[in-house]
């Protein structure tokens, strides 16, 4: 009853709710959870997108300086906003409208500290303000003196900027546990000259070091010479070289950390500031957290994105529609300059001097499909190119046309800025108009992450293409496989056919692939790009390095490279999943360190023992358990889940060296009836999650465990009455076909595609091992939890 009486009226809804967009799964989810408008008690006022649509449209277009360029350009942004074609960022969504001073902005860049205590510690609250406002922090940490510089006032000498940066890291660790909805997240970045370079790429190999930011390296035209030179590079403070070094060992550095754990990141910020069009006011020292926005100090992003899935009609993109999106577009990313609540007066004076904004897409992917073309491949350069010089260009036309109505962006130059490399890039038409009435905005393109409100929009994140076609979701009700929709619809009307070539997954690209791509790209885009390079694990650390020099030669402002398994929030293949578990079941026992002697009331570990691996569902996903015996009962016992170096992974093995210590503890008590012990002990732990119902139900990790024991003491009980039984392979009731395949091996075969399954890390959130890596951001794909 009280829902009926907060259900808007049809008028206040834009349309009756029999008509409205009806989203299901986690689009419904993260739509209400994140972006539906709530009353002062959390109860939603909004149940469709449709009303969304109409409070965004008319907040940003509150700042119209008429009331009827109010309601001209309201419905203009309602329809833009209609059917997830433009998609702004998630702060606009939820606060448009709302009445509420929030801040629309995503990220910011602050100044480097200034080398002292009193100026760190000042650096550091100031971050804290933003990331308590969920925002995220860019900041170049060159400022600081390197370790062992001698301090004069104190008489002692510095920790240099790795140190400090671990203060930063934890600061923004407790910020993530105080902000509520989102984790902090933070960029530090060093120049490549900086004294303390070597420590800053290898920091992260120390357990426990700088967990909560992600690291990048300012890589300048002259490093990447003197790399391609093999010759000396300085590293210098204040001057003064510190210390000589060969850039290609340094470059190798960089590349063998990028390869074993994913950082640091590179981004080649002298390109940045010669291609900037801001090059002759603003200095570009840092990036964004996810490293798609170089930005001056107190800068800020101001994020939209194109829904490139929608414009696709039969097979073709409408170029028309996309140019005329992109023009609205830009119209709303300029009003939400206006429109926004400022906390910081420099990042007021910043913006209001720049007006930066950051148009870019997501759903690439789903386009290029929908098309019939493979991403990556060569039939794909061409169409992308077009699609992007499109947005461009009708970009700086509106942007050229608003600067006609409402003037041009205080910095603008006329002389100076018509110099810019990209500008001399413009059509000439365009060039033209912006000679004759500037720009209204300085900088107005970026390919950002699109974390949830791709989730919400049913789109392919980003640029990126799709991470895999099909994922294994847990909930109350058990496992379900979902398929990308795009491939169901194309099962649904092909059934037993092959998957056409053009369902392209990340993992089915080179490297070299996804470079080109975001070549392309940033060819067309005059701020930057956040993208995954993914690479196999056998990629080696020369191919990173051959990588590098190609993101640098081919236009590149930054590469994000991602070697599958060298971090741990990976998503692995079903098909491939039951291989990896039994090799790594049959290679496990060799690697525990055996029991010796010399540790009292231990039982020795004999040379050979006989064991089997047995499969069990979980919430966390499917476990196998290898149950190893000696002639007195079960011995050891091993517990394989997700990716080894993974939170879950880690917990697993935690719980069978623990079993295993147990059984072998010298006792009166048998092996048998210990294992009985310890199964009724685990039994029946839950956590928030089950699958399976009745006897066959299991509540959660250790529950799964239990069940694998109770199964083997079952079958240890069955040989003693059936000795044909010898070998411990009862199926514990699982069904098989005519073949003799038991149910799980019949749902793998079933699977032969390309699919996901457990992450080998779990959601903060929803405590789903479900978190992927990708736009050099996790997120997670069973509730929308977004880490940027």
């Amino acid at each position: 009853m009280l829902e009926q009486q907060k259900r808007p009226s049809e008028d206040q809804m834009g349309s009756d709710s029999q008509n409205a967009t009806q989203l299901e799964g986690i689009r419904q989810k993260v739509f209400m959870d994140r972006y539906s408008l709530k009353d002062a008690s959390g109860q939603a006022l909004e149940f469709y997108p449709e009303q969304m649509w109409a409070r965004v449209a008319r907040g940003i277009a509150a700042v119209e300086q008429t009331e009827e360029k109010r309601a001209e350009w309201e419905e203009k942004f309602y329809e833009a906003l209609n059917d997830f074609k433009f998609v702004p960022g998630g702060r606009i969504l939820a606060g448009a409208g709302t009445g509420h001073q929030v801040t629309f902005y995503n990220c910011f860049v602050i100044p480097s500290p200034e080398d002292s205590r009193q100026g760190i510690l000042d650096n550091l609250k100031l971050m804290t303000e933003i990331m308590a406002r969920g925002g995220g922090v860019g900041i170049n940490l060159s400022t600081l003196r390197p370790r062992g510089s001698y301090i004069k006032t104190v008489n002692g000498t510095a920790s240099g900027p790795c140190s400090w940066a671990q203060l930063y890291s934890v600061a923004t660790g407790d910020v993530i546990q105080q902000g509520g909805s989102r984790r902090g997240a933070l960029m530090l970045m060093l120049d490549d000259t900086h004294p303390d370079i070597e420590e800053f790429i290898t920091v992260k190999k120390q357990a426990g070091k700088i967990e909560h930011a992600n690291l990048s390296v300012c890589v300048s035209d002259a490093f990447m010479q003197a790399v391609k030179d093999n010759t000396d590079w300085d590293l210098t403070w204040q001057g003064e070289v510190k210390k000589t070094v060969r850039a290609r060992k340094l470059w190798d550095l960089i590349c063998t950390s990028a390869w074993e754990s994913a950082e640091p990141g590179v981004v080649f910020m002298d390109r940045y500031n010669k291609e900037s069009n801001t090059w002759y006011y603003e200095n570009i020292r840092c990036v964004n957290p996810c490293g798609e926005q170089g930005l001056p100090p107190f800068g800020v992003c101001n994020l939209g994105a194109l829904n490139l899935s929608s414009f696709v009609k039969n097979g073709k993109i409408d170029y028309e529609q996309l140019a005329e999106t992109s023009k609205i577009s830009m119209r709303f990313l300029d009003n939400v300059v206006d429109a926004n609540e400022y906390f910081i007066p420099e990042n007021r004076d910043a913006q209001m001097g720049t007006r930066r904004t950051g148009l870019g897409t997501m759903g690439l992917a789903d386009a290029l499909i929908k098309m019939k073309i493979a991403y990556g491949s060569e039939e794909s350069i061409p169409v992308i190119e077009r699609i992007y010089s499109t947005i461009r260009d009708a970009a700086y036309e509106a942007s050229a046309d608003n600067a006609a109505e409402k003037g041009a962006f205080p910095n603008f130059e006329r002389d100076k800025y018509m110099q810019g490399k990209f500008i001399k890039r413009l059509p000439k038409q365009v060039q033209e108009k912006i000679k004759k009435h500037g720009t209204r905005n300085a900088v107005l393109l970026t390919q950002a992450p699109t974390g949830t409100t791709s989730l919400l929009a049913g789109a392919s994140s980003g640029i990126e293409p799709v991470y895999d076609f099909a994922m294994i979701r847990r909930d109350r009700t058990g496992e379900h496989i979902l398929y990308h929709p795009l491939l169901q619809e194309w099962r649904d009307k092909h059934p037993n056919e092959p998957t056409p070539q053009y369902f392209v997954s990340s993992k089915d690209l080179t490297p070299e692939e996804h470079v080109r791509v975001q070549a392309m790209i940033q060819r067309y885009t005059d701020s930057s790009i956040s993208k995954t390079v993914n690479a196999p694990n056998n990629h080696t650390v020369e191919q990173v390095e051959t990588l590098y020099r190609l993101a640098y030669e081919m236009g590149c402002k930054g590469v994000t490279y991602y070697r599958d398994g060298s971090r741990d929030a990976v998503l692995t293949r079903i098909e491939d999943e039951k291989k990896a578990a039994e090799q790594k079941a049959v290679e496990a026992a060799p690697m525990i360190e055996p029991v010796t002697s010399i540790h009292q009331g231990i039982k020795r570990r004999p040379d050979l023992v006989q064991g089997y691996t047995r499969q069990v569902r979980a919430p966390e996903g499917k476990i196998n358990i290898t149950i190893n015996s000696d002639e007195q009962g079960p011995l050891e016992v091993f517990v394989n889940l997700g990716k080894a170096g993974s939170d879950i992974a880690a917990l697993s093995e935690a719980l069978g060296r623990l079993i295993s210590l147990n059984l072998q503890i010298l006792s009166p008590l048998s092996q048998t009836d210990r294992a009985k012990v310890i199964a009724e002990q685990l039994r029946g732990i839950g956590g928030s999650r089950s699958v399976g119902f009745g006897a066959q139900q299991v509540r959660s990790l250790p529950d799964g465990v239990a069940r694998a024991l109770e199964l083997h003491l079952e079958s240890l009980q069955q040989t003693d009455e059936d000795p044909s039984n010898a070998n411990g392979n009862s199926n514990g009731g699982n069904s098989t076909d005519q073949e003799g395949h038991s149910a799980e091996e019949q749902s793998f075969n079933a699977l032969n595609l390309s699919n996901l399954t457990v992450t080998g890390n779990l959601c903060p959130q929803c405590g789903c091992n479900t978190m992927v890596y990708e736009e050099g951001c996790r997120k997670c794909y069973s509730c929308g939890h977004s880490e940027c």
